[in-house]
């Protein structure tokens, strides 16, 4: 079983793109996540883990926007930087 986060880009006429991915997060961090990516515009649409008993427990994050080219990339900045990531 694979444990990545993905973040994808696409770009679209008239300038702007569409983002969507999966975040891989420790339980501690859902919630600042999920705040943070609401705080910048940009849709929650599933919040699941894979594990009955997993340890660390993990859950994955999908979202989904479109704006700015610049703004998603700050917005999905701004929710890395709520997780342990390495950077």
């Amino acid at each position: 079983m694979g444990v990545v986060t993905v973040l994808n880009f696409q770009a679209l006429p008239e300038g702007n793109a569409t983002i969507t991915g999966d975040l891989v997060l420790l339980d501690p961090e859902v919630n600042p996540v999920a705040r943070t990516l609401r705080q910048h515009g940009v849709d929650l649409t599933a919040i699941h883990n894979h594990g009955l008993r997993d340890t660390p427990r993990l859950f994955y994050m999908h979202f989904w926007s479109v704006d700015a080219p610049t703004k998603l990339a700050q917005a999905l900045k701004a929710a890395l930087d709520q997780t342990s990531s390495r950077r």
